[in-house]
């Protein structure tokens, strides 16, 4: 929320864009007690994105229901001058909620009209003229109309309401390297064999920095370490050999360095429901996730189908719908699949047969994110593809789909993000990584290094 000198005692009255409303529909509730403005214009646009089959469109009939919830019965006169929100929880009203008309007062124009945001702005400029007691601030996502409300005098601010973290390198990486040796660190440390493993307890007052459940320990002496668990009083640590991790295979694959040995330890594991891979374009965050999948579903029966899906962006609507099958729809969005699976099986006898008989028999199904809404998906692997074009709305909306015995796995770019009105801070996956830092079955991996190929690796590092 914007901050304000101590001196300025002016009530603060919120204007909320369409694509705020878009970004998280209950966006509305989370300005406490001050007035929120929604713009005739704002209205309009909704209205205009409700019905359509873009992935936007549930979220504008969210935001739609909502603010006709809150609205109510009110007659004319209150809506224009403010509707008190009620929280349901609380039972107790907190702020109000007002529909600003589009025709400004005093006839105050400070741009053209022949935009929607031009609109916005020249209603917000002839509002705060004519309200000098108040604050008038603009909250939106759009980076250049905040620039031309600043530049026409009015406060303007990102929605940040669903940001957990100010900077990208706050984000965790899963993992925590130590220099030196891990445990001269450690007072005491209690060791136990268990079936087939090996668990450490140590003190929790001697590791001073953030811990949760499923981060890897790494240092330079060639310890490797998961947490198992955290309490005040505990951390268990399960030790992880080396030799053993580097080792593992899935449908063939090796991993290339630690940090996809960790992620591998990861998706295998049947307690760890949900797994999120980060890193640069080609360290490897598909191909794992994908053999993976591929093996625990034709090997080990776990699942009996695998869901890939991702956000297609704006630019795919524009050309209509395509020809054929919901897959041969989703193919163009969803070729990295494709082309893993193909990578999987390129030294085959017959790599064409191979790919055939893989995507029968794990039951490969490539969905559109439009279309699994509402719908469960029991004992399948739900794999999301380009999570980094999702907002923490639409990220809920899938991971919600999972059923008994499913696992979600979210794969994504931070640096590759092609929503508009989306930064690596505000993104869904970010938002994710950080809501799920302490959920005991879901872990994160920050992969490092392109393996993909030395040209790809200097592309990465130099372009």
């Amino acid at each position: 929320m914007i901050q304000r000198a101590a001196d300025d005692t002016r009530p603060l009255m919120y204007v909320l864009d369409t694509n705020v409303l878009i970004h998280d529909p209950n966006a509305l509730l989370n300005f406490e007690e001050h007035l929120v403005l929604i713009p005739m214009t704002v209205l309009e646009e909704l209205d205009k994105l409700k019905s359509g089959k873009a992935s936007v469109s549930a979220e504008c009939r969210a935001a739609i229901r909502l603010i006709d919830r809150v609205l109510g019965e009110a007659p004319p006169e209150q809506v224009r001058r403010g509707v008190p929100i009620w929280r349901d929880a609380q039972r107790i009203h907190l702020g109000t909620l007002a529909v600003l008309m589009d025709q400004p007062e005093g006839g105050v124009q400070t741009l053209a009209n022949s935009l929607n945001d031009n609109k916005i702005i020249n209603v917000l400029v002839a509002l705060q003229q004519g309200r000098p007691d108040a604050r008038v601030v603009l909250v939106t996502k759009d980076i250049n109309m905040r620039l031309k409300a600043r530049a026409c005098g009015l406060d303007a601010e990102d929605y940040a309401n669903d940001q957990l973290v100010s900077d990208i390198r706050q984000l965790s990486k899963g993992y925590a390297e130590f220099t030196g040796s891990f445990w001269e660190r450690f007072n005491r440390v209690e060791t136990v064999q268990a079936i087939g493993e090996t668990r450490h307890y140590l003190s929790r007052a001697d590791w001073s920095d953030p811990v949760f459940a499923n981060q890897f320990v790494v240092d330079e002496q060639g310890f490797i370490g998961r947490v198992l668990s955290v309490d005040d009083q505990h951390i268990v640590l399960r030790d992880l050999n080396h030799e053993r991790l580097m080792s593992q295979e899935v449908w063939g694959l090796r991993p290339h360095n630690i940090h996809q040995a960790m992620a591998l330890d990861l998706l295998r594991d049947p307690s760890v429901h949900l797994v999120s891979l980060t890193g640069p374009a080609g360290s490897g965050k598909t191909i794992l996730a994908l053999a993976t999948a591929i093996e625990q579903s034709i090997e080990e029966k776990r699942f009996n189908k695998i869901i890939a899906t991702r956000s297609t962006p704006p630019l795919a609507e524009e050309h209509g719908f395509l020809p054929g099958t919901e897959e041969e729809k989703m193919d163009p969005w969803l070729g990295a699949i494709s082309d893993n699976i193909e990578a999987l099986h390129l030294h085959d006898e017959s790599p064409k047969g191979s790919i055939a008989y893989v995507k029968e028999r794990a039951n490969i199904q490539f969905k559109a994110l439009n279309y699994i809404r509402g719908r469960s998906f029991q004992k399948a692997l739900i794999l999301i593809d380009e999570c980094q074009n999702l907002t923490p709305h639409q990220m809920k909306a899938i991971i919600t789909r999972a059923g008994e015995g499913s696992k979600v796995v979210c794969l994504g770019n931070l640096a590759q993000i092609d929503t508009p009105y989306l930064t690596p801070t505000s993104s869904g996956l970010t938002y994710m990584c950080e809501r799920f830092k302490g959920f005991a079955h879901g872990g994160h991996i920050q992969l490092e290094g392109v393996p993909r190929s030395v040209l790809a690796e200097y592309a990465e590092a130099n372009l």
